[in-house]
């Protein structure tokens, strides 16, 4: 039986695409699927999926491409980029562009199913409390519903792990928080990811609020450990 989560698959290799189809539709995902970013893109609009799965490299139409006209419209959908380069750079561009995680091929189908339920999992829950405020970081006014910061005529934007990680980082101010506390709360008790893709989405969050990234002032790295968040204007 089907159930009502749908998977968008877009991936250029005719092979890897029927093996992640046929992956998902035997856990009953709908799924549908698209050979290159201009007809996965048409998918998009036309049939919002749950989850979308982004390979990098296609023609016509990167994942790059993609994801970041999809962030567009829609900030919350969880994307899963795929891509058959180790280059850190290219990890950390999709996560600038909105990707929730990522997975080096060659992958197992176990690791593979363990990153879709996690990512399907969050993506079921508000990204924040529904009770959850406005709070002040730095010069901004931080909306969380909202999804974005503002300060003055200056606007920037959080994707849905970031502000869930940072309204993490707000209610728990001070405290040392472990890599794996982090990973636990805004990915899932199974992600079966690393521990790298936390820092990089950390990384991403210092390149928006940090006034010199180099030098982070709101969260700050406890070596060994994780991460504290220290609110501004306060000794900690």
């Amino acid at each position: 039986m089907k159930t009502n989560t749908r998977i968008l698959v877009v991936e250029d290799d005719p092979a890897i695409r029927q093996g992640l189809v046929d992956t998902l539709e035997s856990e009953n995902y709908e799924v549908r699927e698209a050979a290159n970013g201009r007809k996965g893109l048409a998918l998009l609009k036309k049939e919002p999926p749950d989850l979308l799965i982004l390979d990098l490299m296609m023609p016509e139409m990167s994942g790059y491409d993609v994801c970041r006209e999809f962030r567009d419209w829609d900030k919350s959908t969880p994307v899963l980029m795929l891509t058959a380069k180790s280059e850190e750079i290219d990890k950390v561009l999709g996560l600038e562009l909105g990707a929730d995680d990522y997975m080096t091929k060659p992958f197992g189908v176990r690791e593979f199913l363990a990153r879709v339920h996690a990512l399907l999992r969050r993506s079921h829950m508000s990204p924040v409390p529904e009770t959850a405020s406005e709070f002040l970081l730095g010069p901004y006014t931080v909306f969380p519903k909202k999804l974005c910061g503002r300060c003055g005529e200056k606007k920037i934007e959080f994707s849905a792990r970031e502000m869930e990680l940072l309204h993490y980082f707000t209610a728990h101010p001070h405290e040392v928080l472990s890599r794996d506390e982090l990973l636990n709360h805004a990915w899932g008790m199974d992600y079966y990811g690393t521990t790298r893709t936390l820092d990089q989405h950390i990384a991403q969050l210092r390149k928006k609020i940090e006034p010199d990234r180099k030098e982070p002032i709101y969260i700050q790295t406890v070596h060994g450990v994780g991460y504290r968040y220290c609110p501004p204007g306060k000794d900690g």
